[in-house]
């Protein structure tokens, strides 16, 4: 019953309809749902899913929930993921453009948005603690996080650069890897 498409589908539209502020406030309630709630896949595979769907185009939420309905029920689910992902911000946003105008001159709507702001911030600052949590469990991961983390917020440096960059030192770690367990297992 919790793979089939139609759950699959309502778990993401209850994400996409109560949360407010893009992917990344969405991501401690889509970790909770697809890896604590319904087990669809493991803390390790949740931050690969965030890691793929930060490298291609498009919104990191709806990103996710493709990867994540793909792995549950293949091509279908993908489907039913995404479109239970952008399905209620797209029925907001057609209903927030049929009144713009007066919409945007409402001050209880602009307190309430202005109220909302602080809280999302704290969602997004939750999700980083969240998604490091498997990440960092060793003093070299530390590391690469803060000197990734400075390359990001001190030098600017553009997104796509930081994971071709991660790729690359993942892809050393292995090699290198690969070589200190070779030595070991020819040694007497």
């Amino acid at each position: 019953m919790r793979n089939n498409l139609l759950h699959l589908f309502w778990t993401f539209f209850k994400i996409g309809a109560t949360t407010f502020g893009g992917g990344y406030a969405m991501l401690p309630i889509i970790k909770h749902e697809v890896v604590e709630r319904n087990s669809w896949i493991s803390d390790e595979e949740f931050v690969d899913v965030v890691a793929v769907a930060q490298s291609v185009p498009g919104a990191v939420a709806v990103n996710s929930s493709i990867f994540i309905g793909y792995k549950v029920r293949g091509y279908p689910g993908a489907f039913a993921g995404m479109l239970g992902t952008v399905l209620p911000s797209f029925i907001v946003i057609l209903l927030i453009a049929a009144f713009f105008v007066e919409f945007t001159k409402n001050k209880i709507v602009a307190a309430a948005f202005a109220g909302i702001r602080p809280a999302v911030v704290a969602l997004i600052a939750a999700a980083v603690v969240r998604l490091g949590k498997p990440v960092v469990k060793t003093k070299e991961n530390l590391i690469l996080v803060v000197i990734f983390l400075l390359l990001a917020a001190v030098f600017d440096f553009h997104p796509i650069l930081l994971i071709l960059a991660g790729a690359v030192v993942g892809l050393v770690r292995n090699y290198l890897k690969g070589k200190k367990d070779k030595l070991k297992g020819s040694s007497p």
